[in-house]
């Protein structure tokens, strides 16, 4: 069951952002149904998709927090699913082009950095390199990207991090109205617009990604 969370736009105090968008000072939540709600683990029956408590994640409590419009989608994670990306994009509906993976890399010097791709594509990590301007890069180990975000790999978020890393949105998102993001948790997914995640995040697009 999605849960929106939009700017009221009568409030007092509400700036302009992207694409018209409104923040203010009040948020509302709405909850929709949607067809994922209909599908079990594997994507199949009728089960219920989990309820949640929406302020279960860092990564949400940050979005409430700075008054983020926002949409928050989940469904039953299957342990024995091939990708978790790829079973976002399945379960829930979605446009791959729209849905991105957070993933971490190292540099030479060890320093950790994030990186945003399409689920449907992969990570350059020569890109990436020169994106950051260091030597080379190369996948981080999992226990390492686990304790500098505090999140379990498959529910890496972007946002709301224990530690800030740079990071590095690939460039097809700037055409994008909204794009998909990990909430914190394997099977919980949020929508913001982009530039709204590179403000939190600190960070910038760079040509990142690759096809598979």
């Amino acid at each position: 069951m999605p849960v929106v969370c939009r700017p009221t736009a009568s409030a007092p105090g509400a700036s302009n952002t992207r694409n018209g968008r409104l923040r203010a000072p009040v948020l509302r939540l709405h909850s929709a149904t949607h067809p994922a709600s209909t599908r079990n683990s594997l994507g199949q029956g009728n089960a219920s998709a989990p309820r949640y408590d929406a302020a279960m994640t860092p990564a949400i409590n940050l979005l409430k927090r700075e008054k983020i419009a926002h949409t928050v989608r989940s469904y039953v994670h299957d342990a024995h699913a091939e990708s978790y990306g790829g079973e976002a994009v399945d379960k829930l509906g979605l446009d791959p082009a729209q849905v991105f993976k957070t993933l971490l890399a190292s540099t030479e010097t060890h320093e950790l950095l994030v990186a945003i791709v399409p689920v449907a594509g992969q990570l350059d990590l020569k890109a990436l390199a020169e994106a950051a301007r260091c030597k080379k890069c190369e996948m981080a180990a999992a226990d390492a990207a686990q304790r500098a975000t505090g999140y379990l790999v498959g529910g890496i978020s972007p946002l709301g991090q224990k530690k800030r890393l740079r990071t590095f949105l690939d460039a097809s998102a700037e055409v994008l109205s909204t794009l998909h993001v990990s909430a914190g948790r394997r099977g919980l997914e949020v929508e913001l617009a982009p530039d709204d995640l590179l403000r939190l995040t600190a960070g910038q697009y760079a040509a990142i990604g690759k096809a598979r």
